[in-house]
């Protein structure tokens, strides 16, 4: 398979033609509902809105002359707003390389001391640690040197494949290339970064393109077991898209497929505020996605968060329960650190080990890895974690 700048960024990946036949012909009935959903409460985090990238689906990013930066006192007073409305994670979002296109972005960060936005990143994963949450970082594409500058002080990472095709969406001046986000996810990999991923539907690919894009996914995990969750996320109208959203048979259609061709350890997420997510509970979602009780979603703006009794009735109507988790999925939670006082983050029937047929608990390899080493890093996870979890 073909998959463009795979090539230029040395990736390979093999998906076998039968594999996607079988996968094109799954039906929600071919998938079971989950026997739990779960979801976690975030505080979104927007260092900032430029990105390199010019798609044309996507309101997140300003034009030069329009763009500001975040700072590390402005991180402080979100990420304090959300702890103390009960999150558990910051969501650290910015575009591709943004100093890399817009000079105001660079000279900001010059002033405070920063080369690139991934030291300064560090920076802010560091203070929302100190306000007593687990980052999340999704930067959008990095190279292994700029993944593994914040990868220790990050709880689990993401960035949306979003389509292994060559769309028109993706086009204009600075072109976003599927090989690029598969070297992003290899990286994750190699670097043993717990990771969030997904496909946006509906800019253009087709089915067999879904498909190939779902495989590409679950090849790389079988390489390196490190993808935890995989959103399924339809495009949405807003002042730069008015294609319209796929249609619900076609949502149906391609969650059943990512539930399908994933393993099981990989949670099948749709986000709630963007997805008819009570009418695809029954094709596999087990996971609603991050939610947040303070900030917008700053990627979509138009769409508002749910409340979480909206949640609460998405899992009523599916007559299935409903657990809060923490931010990163994780097989093996330290036994010192297991959050007990935790609703939901130690789930019915798990074993002494984490995983069981109830569900599982979560947290980093990579945190787990620094609070065996004791180093800083792993203090400060230790700290944040015995003052939210117990």
């Amino acid at each position: 398979m073909a998959i463009p700048g795979a090539d230029e960024y040395g990736v390979s990946v093999t998906i076998d033609d039968e594999e996607i036949e079988r996968l094109l012909e799954v039906t929600p009935a071919d998938v079971s509902a989950a026997p739990a959903l779960t979801f976690a409460r975030n505080v979104f985090v927007p260092l900032t809105t430029a990105c390199r990238y010019t798609c044309t689906y996507c309101t997140y990013f300003d034009p030069p002359g329009r763009v500001s930066l975040l700072s590390l006192e402005e991180v402080g007073d979100i990420c304090r707003q959300g702890a103390d409305a009960g999150c558990t994670e910051a969501l650290f979002t910015f575009g591709d390389d943004p100093d890399d296109r817009y000079t105001e972005i660079h000279a900001q960060l010059a002033e405070w001391g920063h080369d690139s936005i991934h030291t300064y990143l560090r920076e802010a994963c560091e203070v929302a640690l100190e306000e007593g949450l687990l980052p999340h970082a999704n930067p959008g594409d990095q190279t292994r040197e700029q993944m593994a500058e914040v990868a220790d002080v990050n709880a689990s990472m993401g960035v949306m494949l979003e389509t292994t095709a060559d769309v028109d969406a993706h086009a204009g001046p600075r072109t976003k290339v599927p090989g690029q986000r598969l070297r992003t996810i290899r990286n994750a990999g190699e670097l043993d970064v717990a990771f969030t991923t997904g496909i946006l539907v509906g800019i253009g690919e087709d089915w067999r393109d879904r498909a190939e894009s779902l495989l590409a996914i679950r090849e790389l995990h079988e390489r390196y077991d490190h993808v935890q969750e995989v959103i399924v996320q339809p495009v949405v109208n807003n002042e730069r898209w008015s294609r319209g959203s796929p249609d619900l048979e076609t949502m149906r259609r391609v969650t059943a497929m990512a539930r399908a061709a994933l393993p099981d350890e990989i949670s099948v997420q749709v986000p709630p505020n963007l997805a008819p997510a009570r009418d695809l509970v029954d094709c596999g979602v087990d996971d609603l996605g991050g939610v947040s009780p303070v900030t917008d979603d700053h990627i979509n703006p138009e769409y508002e968060w749910p409340a979480l009794r909206e949640l609460e009735e998405i899992a009523e109507r599916a007559a299935v329960p409903l657990r809060e988790r923490l931010p990163v999925y994780e097989r093996f939670l330290p036994a010192d650190l297991r959050a007990d006082g935790f609703d939901g983050a130690v789930a019915d029937g798990a074993d002494a080990d984490g995983a069981g047929s109830g569900g599982r608990e979560w947290i980093s390899p990579r945190i787990r890895e620094a609070l065996e080493r004791g180093d800083e890093a792993g203090e400060r996870y230790r700290a944040v974690l015995e003052a939210r979890f117990g």
